[in-house]
């Protein structure tokens, strides 16, 4: 499987307003670590825009997704999203954001791989107990015994939500959806 490349037939994903209550809503006071070995307060990042986009999971190169992946609105797409994000990291910054984060399940060794194959120039957070998901009522599924986060990005700033863009597709694109919001709403 190609993981940077998305199926032209990929189901989208339906806005069911399970992010409607987050804009405005205070950051939790949780700490997550990220791929340098730091752990990172939500509530504590500064007045600052912090761009956090959250994924299912990223697959590896001769891992296998788990079956029908493909099928669930929003599951594929990580690694497109991610080197999106890389591609436009220094055109995000320049736009307002004071910094950019990737966050999923997968523990922190996991996504210290991903920073390093995909030469990704911002840490990844790793919240493999769904904490944020718990604290903040965001949306998850189920596949293969596991429990993940829907896709969404939050933008958050002096330790609140101010922006959620959900649902994000395709995913490739939605780096510069962000980016076309940072340069439409500047500080």
């Amino acid at each position: 499987m190609d993981y940077l490349t998305l199926p032209a037939d990929l189901p989208v994903p339906e806005d069911d307003g399970a992010t409607d209550h987050l804009p405005g809503v205070q950051a939790p006071n949780l700490s997550l670590l990220d791929t340098a070995g730091r752990a990172v307060r939500l509530d504590a990042l500064g007045p600052r825009r912090t761009v956090v986009y959250v994924y299912p999971l990223t697959g590896r190169p001769g891992t296998d997704v788990p079956e029908g992946w493909n099928s669930i609105p929003g599951a594929r797409g990580c690694t497109p999203e991610s080197c999106a994000f890389r591609d436009h990291f220094h055109d995000l910054l320049e736009a307002g954001a004071g910094r950019v984060y990737g966050l999923s399940s997968q523990d922190t060794d996991y996504q210290r791989e991903v920073v390093e194959r995909l030469g990704l120039p911002f840490d990844m957070l790793s919240d493999p107990a769904l904490a944020l998901a718990d604290v903040l009522g965001l949306p998850t599924f189920e596949v293969a015994g596991m429990r993940l986060f829907k896709r969404l990005t939050l933008v958050i700033r002096a330790g609140a939500i101010e922006h959620v863009f959900y649902p994000v597709f395709p995913p490739n694109a939605h780096a510069q959806q962000v980016l076309t919001w940072l340069r439409e709403n500047p500080l």
